[in-house]
């Protein structure tokens, strides 16, 4: 099995075991709560990981169609991997720490630390890159091999 259809095949795995678990701490949150809610980013933590577990077989499935070489497959991969992980994650970190309702509302803040706005777009911006780029790049082997 080539490296990139096994880097998607266990980013589905982890994200749907994610899903799983923060589904589980939702509950918990939702049966402790006097209003009955979880914290909006656990909810999306839970939501978030178990999409993206499907949209990594959906990457499995085109490293699997595609023809383009091993390498440029596995970085397409890997890109759009490592930003849904990071996403994932910081929705888990803002959910823990439970200091924003949105992330993307300034000021930026992680815990009671201001993130600087260059921070947040800058990521932004590489996430639009890494993901968007990346599934680019296994559509255009897709097209490629049909």
């Amino acid at each position: 099995m080539p490296a990139a259809e096994i880097l998607a095949t266990l980013a589905a795995g982890g994200f749907f075991l994610t899903g799983l678990l923060t589904g589980v701490w939702k509950y918990l949150q939702i049966h402790q709560s006097e209003r009955g809610e979880a914290h909006p980013y656990v909810n999306i933590a839970h939501r978030t990981a178990l999409l993206y577990s499907f949209a990594c077989l959906l990457l499995v499935h085109f490293t699997q169609l595609s023809q383009l070489d091993g390498t440029l497959e596995l970085l397409a991969v890997a890109a759009q991997v490592l930003f849904f992980a990071l996403a994932v994650l910081s929705y888990v970190l803002h959910g823990w720490l439970g200091d924003t309702d949105n992330q993307l509302r300034r000021p930026f803040v992680l815990s009671r630390w201001r993130v600087p706005g260059v921070m947040m777009g800058g990521f932004m911006t590489l996430l639009i890159i890494g993901e968007i780029g990346g599934f680019l790049v296994l559509f255009a082997g897709v097209i490629l091999a049909l």
